[in-house]
């Protein structure tokens, strides 16, 4: 009992010290493939997001301060909560106002940033890259590599690096592509926890409806 007391006397200090507002290195952009996202999950719960009317492609999961290893999440901050009004605004580009609200609350607490500001840079990071048109022309789901999607990135974004972009899979299906940014929105490489790239040669690839 004694070494348990003495390791949390130790150890509050430093825990304190972590995640505070405004210090972080870059921003991890991602970007989710809606079709998939409603295919895995979001159909059965109902998701505004996945209404044919929207016509989803490759929307913003969020914008997330990051450290060289590990991130900073649910930070204290003295700036106020967006109002459902900011949150909404944002669906256009995140699917749902829900997502948006998420993300303040995660992600963008940690900037440093108001809400109004995060969400007008989240605004100008996912404005800054062309989002691969290719894959609306899909009329029929598909299985390819991951690297397919990587290479597509990579051609429609010359600034890009293969370094600071990595594509991710989940439950077989092709989920995100995470875009590594500085404090400008300037692209730079990511760090070695970001960069695990999804290796699958078959991922499925929803198209949109």
């Amino acid at each position: 009992m004694r070494w348990l007391l003495i390791w949390a006397m130790t150890a509050l200090p430093a825990l304190a010290q972590q995640d505070k507002a405004g210090e972080f290195d870059y921003y991890v952009m991602a970007l989710s493939w809606s079709p998939n996202w409603c295919e895995l999950e979001g159909d059965a719960k109902g998701s505004e997001q996945c209404e044919t009317r929207h016509d989803h492609g490759w929307i913003l999961h969020g914008l997330w301060p990051q450290y060289h290893r590990g991130f900073p999440s649910y930070c204290n901050t003295n700036e106020r909560a967006p109002s459902r009004g900011q949150t909404n605004a944002m669906a256009d580009i995140m699917g749902t106002g829900g997502l948006a609200w998420h993300q303040w609350k995660k992600h963008g607490v940690c900037t440093g940033l108001s809400a109004a500001h995060y969400y007008e840079l989240s605004r100008e990071a996912y404005a800054s890259v062309t989002r691969p048109s290719i894959f609306r022309k899909l009329d029929k789901t598909v299985k390819l590599p991951a690297s397919v999607v990587e290479d597509a990135w990579l051609k429609d974004n010359p600034q890009l690096e293969k370094d600071g972009l990595t594509i991710t899979c989940r439950q077989g299906h092709i989920q995100e592509a995470r875009i590594c940014l500085n404090r400008d929105l300037d692209p730079v490489p990511c760090g070695q926890d970001v960069v695990r790239d999804c290796t699958m040669k078959d991922a499925v690839f929803t198209p949109v409806r």
